[in-house]
């Protein structure tokens, strides 16, 4: 299904209650199942991916499928590699098939782990026969996935030896290394992260009741929204002192003019105004899912801008560097990529065909489709293609919008520029 998109009149005390942190979520279900579910989670993010780890923790299955569901692949390997006596098949989407897993299973495999590829070797399916795992001492490539490090980092305490990981390269998305530390103390488990080592001696998880927090991801649509209205829009549900790298954005946002002021421990005022810097220079590599956000919101308030540490974006649900150079060129903005993780842009315009409405495809992203979903505030009638891909994090982003004033009309693909 795909929407043609146009902005209200004026948004006036727009209030979001945000969905709940599905990066949270996840650590909790798989910290509380290695816990053996002692504790209770009050309430998790009701999205795909965190449906997707629910049903596969709860599962007596041989056969689990997570579809797209990229961190319940990650840490769902880690998790039934424990899994002692069981041997399951963990599988995915086509997508999922093509995104790699090696370095986790090489990793797990160090540690004692049974795990075989049941097609290509590198990418799911796997097949996973769990055991007790020995650990150690082993070392993992920094510069590729964070969740990779978080899925055997949750494993750590229940192997024999604990584990110590030497992180080697550059250490991507530190803030969700910290996170999965932060939410593992909660559960009783003390680490050491010193340098580029991290050490878990062996301990056992204790029951925790658990309350999560908003997500700062879904934030950021919010405040490109205001950049964009410059309306008043006041944010439910976050923490000021969040385990979130995400939350960056109330920094990253004071670029665009936006300031973010709390009128109490879960209320996020969000006001705009005029004062925006020249040229936004950033680096992203501690917070990669803000990308989409900050680049379609320098392109549409035409800031030039020198965007860093994209490393890991082509191996997301889609190569979103890819992705967003092909859509931001279809709003004339031709954007530069010097290097695999660099995004840049300092003017360059190529005309567009104006006579039909202008469709941004999502590549089954539910990042692509909410980053460019406020620029119909600039370009009223946009259309967002396969809308229900914000299902993955975010499934109420549509009904806040209508709720914002925005209004949506479901358009056939032929009316659509293809």
């Amino acid at each position: 299904m795909d929407y043609q998109i146009f902005p209200p009149e004026e948004i006036v005390d727009a209030i979001i209650k945000l969905p709940l942190s599905k990066s949270i979520s996840n650590r909790a279900l798989m910290i509380n199942a290695l816990s053996g579910n002692a504790g209770t989670i009050a309430e998790v993010a009701k999205c795909d991916d965190t449906d997707a780890m629910s049903r596969a923790l709860d599962s007596d299955s041989d056969e689990i499928n997570i579809g797209a569901a990229g961190t319940a692949m990650r840490f769902l390997t880690a998790f039934f590699a424990m899994q002692e006596g069981r041997t399951v098949t963990l599988d995915g989407s086509e997508r999922m098939r093509q995104r790699p897993i090696g370095v986790l299973v090489n990793a797990l495999r160090d540690c004692g782990a049974d795990i075989s590829y049941a097609r290509e070797e590198n990418y799911p399916p796997l097949r996973i026969t769990g055991k007790k795992l020995t650990g150690g001492t082993i070392t993992v490539d920094g510069s590729t996935s964070s969740q990779y490090i978080s899925a055997l980092l949750m494993a750590a305490p229940r192997m024999e030896k604990g584990l110590t990981i030497n992180l080697t390269g550059d250490i991507v998305s530190r803030p969700y290394i910290l996170m999965t530390l932060g939410l593992m103390e909660q559960w009783g488990v003390e680490s050491e992260f010193a340098s580029n080592t991290i050490t878990i001696a062996p301990q056992s998880y204790r029951a925790t009741d658990f309350t999560v927090e908003a997500d700062w991801s879904a934030a950021s649509y919010w405040f490109e929204t205001a950049a964009f209205s410059f309306g008043d829009i006041k944010l439910l549900g976050l923490e000021s002192r969040s385990l979130q790298g995400d939350s960056r954005i109330m920094s990253l946002f004071n670029n665009f003019g936006i300031e973010a002021q709390w009128d109490n421990e879960s209320a996020l005022e969000l006001n705009a105004s005029p004062d925006i810097t020249p040229r936004l220079v950033a680096d992203l590599t501690d917070c990669p899912d803000l990308a989409q956000t900050i680049i379609v919101t320098c392109c549409v308030l035409n800031l030039p801008f020198r965007i860093t540490g994209l490393s890991t974006l082509k191996i997301k649900e889609t190569d979103r560097i890819a992705a967003l150079c092909n859509e931001l060129r279809k709003l004339s903005f031709i954007i530069g990529q010097p290097d695999d993780s660099t995004l840049e842009w300092e003017g360059a315009r190529a005309p567009v065909n104006a006579d039909v409405p202008l469709a941004i495809d999502t590549y089954d992203d539910h990042r692509m489709a909410m980053a460019f979903a406020p620029v119909a505030l600039f370009l009223p009638g946009i259309v967002i293609r396969d809308v229900e891909v914000v299902s993955k994090s975010y499934p109420e982003f549509w009904n806040d919008m209508r709720k914002t004033g925005f209004t949506l009309e479901e358009i056939t693909p032929s009316k659509v520029e293809e």
